[in-house]
């Protein structure tokens, strides 16, 4: 008997050392070479052979019902039988559905997780060392609230998941070998007998064992603690949609319609007050939406009409959490340039989330249409307000994925919103240029900012344009992990999961670059490049040391729209990057507010004639 247990104790956990134990010792030699070489593509290439992770997962899991069918227990043991037939039937289910199952792989190993911990707590209740049943018991437990945190964070799951199923399978791999070798080594010595009994453990040894087993028990519960600590931490850091967002059953008829105004609770500017509104707009393919805004106006009112600066904020997720109007800060100065100066000369600064942040919808990330009517329908919902008096001078400014909105809401302005006058774009630092700014950024390999980038461009033009598919772009493990992606916000501390999944599969190639600037994809970028005319004047500004979008690019931008006669004022300024060039002090600001100036007091007579910051032509 003392020889027979621990082999089918053995066999219970793990039914591939059971099966290979009678196998001859170089056969175990080359199933752990074969082993090893498989965990080593896991850990390096973990979504090339996220298929044969499902494989193994399915497997594993009907070879572990069955051997635990088999196997006899003392006493009753009819909850053993339920958990190994729902680990055959999950199996089966993986196996059948792989492709998608694949898609699943975090959600069905965060099941298997549950299920094996509830197995370990079983296992706790067994007549064994006391050592042994509370580390079966901490071990089923923390199981089961690792499977509970990773559907949390089913991205990072399924990624550190492959990896460790890698090392595992790596070591495992080793383990078969160095068994095998000394197989071969007793088998040539013949220095064991069939009949050979094990030596009998010391009682030093069995101390040490149990201390040991103390030790890795304590080791798990502060792993658990820290585990769920950190997720709660992660978790309250995300921003929360409150009921403001929620539209009426009934909703005005038309765009632009003001559906109602609140509070906002952030910071407001010295010289500013700040609320929110909801209002009617049209998305990308024309449907009735409803989009958010923040309307910003000066403390001293006074009686209008007041001119309007459309502030089109820059990246910052694609999610509805996402909106600027859930954020704390930005109202103010160090979000929207130059903010204070503006509400001192009277103007009112309008600042639309886009419609999909903030109200539910179809996020236009780098969507022109899409996040130009949100702009142009967000000031025609301010004019509504009962208390204010709007001025139809409006400039359109914006950063970043902004400055392409400015550009595009400009571009319609006279068709879509006739009572509206554009008169001058500002464009910081934007993403002009979807299709020339995906080729620059896909001429190298996707890093870990690419690919979140990537994600935040792919869902918004899958869900927007019914010819592109996230299963053309990106690989089938890595589908789940992209829409993850999508969900977290540039401000929530979540992203840092986003990060760390990205610079992990950094190597893998999660989204086929090489097919973002050809095809259906290509040809939407294209479409999306603003192509004017804006027949008004431009002001653009962006850092020499932006790592975003190449200084380059705007280069190559704003000279072609000189070379088109446009009314272009532009400025670089050294020593700063993508998101400072904003910031209070940067040198930008002044052109910015002489230029914006100009823009609102000029007539088209007196732009002719220069007026004294001249507006003609392209200057730097």
């Amino acid at each position: 008997m003392t020889s027979t247990a621990p082999r089918a104790r053995r066999l219970r956990w793990s039914a591939l050392p059971g099966l290979l134990q009678a196998a001859p010792a170089r056969v175990v030699v080359l199933v752990g070479i074969g082993v090893s070489l498989l965990g080593g593509l896991v850990v390096f290439k973990p979504l090339a052979s996220l298929v044969l992770l499902g494989i193994y997962v399915s497997l594993s899991a009907i070879a572990s019902g069955l051997v635990e069918l088999v196997s006899r227990h003392p006493g009753s043991v009819w909850w053993r039988r339920a958990l190994a037939t729902a680990w055959i039937a999950g199996g089966i289910l993986i196996l059948v559905w792989l492709g998608r199952s694949i898609e699943l792989l975090p959600v069905a190993l965060a099941v298997l997780l549950v299920v094996a911990g509830l197995a370990s707590v079983g296992d706790a209740l067994s007549p064994r060392a006391l050592s042994a049943r509370i580390l079966a018991l901490v071990w089923g437990v923390a199981q089961i609230v690792f499977g509970v945190l990773s559907l949390s964070w089913p991205d990072v799951t399924l990624l550190a998941v492959a990896v460790l199923f890698g090392v595992r399978t790596i070591i495992f791999g080793i383990e078969l070998i160095v068994t095998g070798i000394r197989g071969l080594i007793e088998k040539r010595r013949q220095a064991r007998t069939a009949d050979a009994s094990p030596p009998a453990r010391s009682k030093r040894v069995t101390v040490w064992m149990a201390l040991g087993r103390y030790a890795l028990a304590m080791l798990l519960v502060v792993t658990m603690v820290t585990g769920w600590q950190l997720n709660d931490w992660l978790a309250d850091g995300a921003p929360v949609v409150d009921s403001f967002y929620d539209p009426p059953s009934d909703v005005p008829d038309g765009h632009g319609r003001l559906i109602r105004e609140g509070d906002y609770s952030g910071r407001a500017p010295e010289a500013g007050g700040v609320r929110r509104i909801l209002y009617t707009t049209e998305d990308a393919s024309g449907d009735a939406a409803v989009a958010s805004a923040m309307v910003i106006q000066p403390t001293e009112l006074g009686t209008g009409p007041h001119p309007v600066v459309i502030w089109n904020h820059g990246t910052t997720g694609i999610a509805q959490g996402c909106a600027p109007s859930l954020s704390d800060g930005t109202a103010t100065k160090w979000a929207i340039p130059a903010l204070e100066e503006m509400l001192a000369r009277g103007w009112v600064v309008v600042a639309p989330d886009y419609s999909g942040q903030g109200a539910a919808g179809n996020f236009p990330y780098l969507i022109g249409l899409g996040e130009a009517r949100s702009a142009l329908d967000a000031v025609l919902a301010a004019g509504e307000l009962s208390d204010l008096t709007l001025s139809p001078s409006t400039i359109s400014a914006g950063h970043s994925q902004g400055g392409h909105a400015a550009l595009w809401t400009t571009q319609i302005a006279a068709e879509y919103t006739p009572g509206i006058t554009v008169v001058g774009t500002a464009a910081f630092a934007p993403a002009a240029d979807p299709l020339d700014l995906a080729e620059r950024l896909t001429s190298e390999n996707a890093g870990a900012l690419l690919t979140i980038m990537m994600s935040w461009v792919l869902v918004p033009y899958a869900e927007t344009y019914p010819e592109i598919s996230l299963s053309r772009y990106v690989a089938t493990g890595a589908r789940s992990i992209v829409r993850e992606m999508s969900q977290r916000c540039l401000s929530e501390p979540g992203l840092m999961v986003s990060a760390l999944t990205a610079l992990g599969l950094s190597e893998d190639s999660p989204v086929r670059t090489r097919d973002l600037t050809v095809g259906a994809f290509g040809r939407r970028l294209a479409e999306n490049v603003p192509t004017g005319p804006w027949e008004s004047p431009m002001f653009f500004a962006w850092g020499s040391q932006d790592d975003v979008i190449p200084p380059a690019a705007q280069r190559t931008f704003t000279d072609a729209l000189c070379e088109e006669g446009e009314l272009v004022r532009t400025r670089e300024v050294s020593d700063r990057g993508h998101q400072d060039i904003l910031q209070p002090g940067s040198d930008a600001l002044q052109p910015f507010m002489r230029w914006a100036d100009a823009a609102m007091t000029s007539t088209p007579a007196q732009i002719e004639l220069a007026t004294p910051y001249s507006l003609v032509g392209c200057l730097p």
